[in-house]
């Protein structure tokens, strides 16, 4: 019996090696640029996502934007350019008890996440709209509905 031969082709949307190693380089010096100088880019305030990658059991840290929720948490949009989730996401629902954020000034604070379902992503989609007009224009153009995670700091 002949096996067919798997197709290395990636399916469309998925990063090649060569771009996971410039995401994973360009999250470095962000993160280290929100440490040293402040969590502001384009107009928004960034934080740093600590998690806990779901396959390899390693430390991950991802600078984000994120939005006030009003309520005492951040809101995080999983946007992962457009096509799919992106890592942190899947690395934040695999281990959602090993999460923290990391603001400039502040230190790392541990969070428990929560994705909205959609009736709160429609109550506060118009907030995070108006403060990123681009993240909104992508979503538009995207057949997935971003998920909005809340990050709520963790209960001593």
């Amino acid at each position: 019996m002949t096996s067919t031969p798997q197709s290395t082709k990636r399916p469309k949307g998925t990063p090649g090696a060569l771009s996971l190693w410039f995401q994973r380089r360009a999250n470095v010096s962000t993160a280290a640029k929100i440490r040293r100088k402040g969590g502001r880019m384009m107009g928004m305030d960034l934080l740093v996502l600590h998690t806990v990658g779901r396959r390899t059991g390693e430390a991950r840290e991802n600078p984000l934007a994120w939005f006030d929720d009003g309520e005492g948490g951040r809101l995080v949009v999983a946007s992962g350019g457009g096509t799919r989730h992106p890592g942190w996401f899947a690395n934040l629902a695999a281990h959602p008890d090993q999460v923290a954020v990391e603001l400039h000034g502040a230190g790392t604070t541990a969070v428990t996440p929560h994705v909205l379902d959609d009736a709160e992503r429609a109550r506060v989609w118009p907030a995070i709209a108006a403060a990123a007009p681009t993240i909104d224009k992508h979503q538009r153009k995207s057949d997935r509905p971003y998920p909005v995670v809340r990050l709520v700091p963790a209960e001593a």
